[in-house]
C-alpha cells in the first residue's frame, strides 16, 4: 500500500516530535543562574569551532555560490580585500586570516 505524502510527513513528524521535545527542552540542559536569571548552556565552550587558513573564491566562481545581495563581513587594508560570509561566520563566528602580513580575526 502507498501512503500519501502527507502520511509520511504526520508520521514522521509521530516518531521525531517526542525526541526533539527532549533535545529541546530547557529543563535537560545546564543551567547557570547570572543575577537571578537563567543561563542555559547549549554548548560547552570552544564548540564553535573557528576558520584558519580560509579559502576565497574569486569572480564567476564566487557568484556561482553567493546570492547578489547575500551580506559579507568586509575588510580592506589599502591593498588587499576580504569578504567572509556572514553565513560562513554564522556558523563559525571567526576567521583566522592574514591580510599582506598581518594576521587578523574577523568576527560576528
Amino acid at each position: 500500500m502507498k501512503l500519501p505524502a502527507l502520511s509520511h510527513a504526520l508520521l514522521l513528524a509521530v516518531v521525531v516530535s517526542p525526541v526533539a521535545a527532549q533535545v529541546f527542552d530547557p529543563k535537560s540542559l545546564p543551567k547557570k543562574d547570572i543575577k537571578g536569571s537563567p543561563m542555559y548552556i547549549v554548548l560547552p565552550r570552544d564548540e564553535i569551532p573557528a576558520v584558519f587558513e580560509p579559502e576565497f573564491l574569486h569572480g564567476e566562481a564566487a557568484d556561482a555560490q553567493m546570492e547578489p545581495h547575500e551580506p559579507v563581513l568586509g575588510v580592506f587594508d589599502g591593498v588587499t580585500a576580504r569578504a567572509y560570509s556572514l553565513w560562513q561566520l554564522d556558523h563559525h563566528e571567526v576567521v583566522n586570516d592574514m591580510l599582506g602580513d598581518v594576521p587578523i580575526a574577523a568576527t560576528w
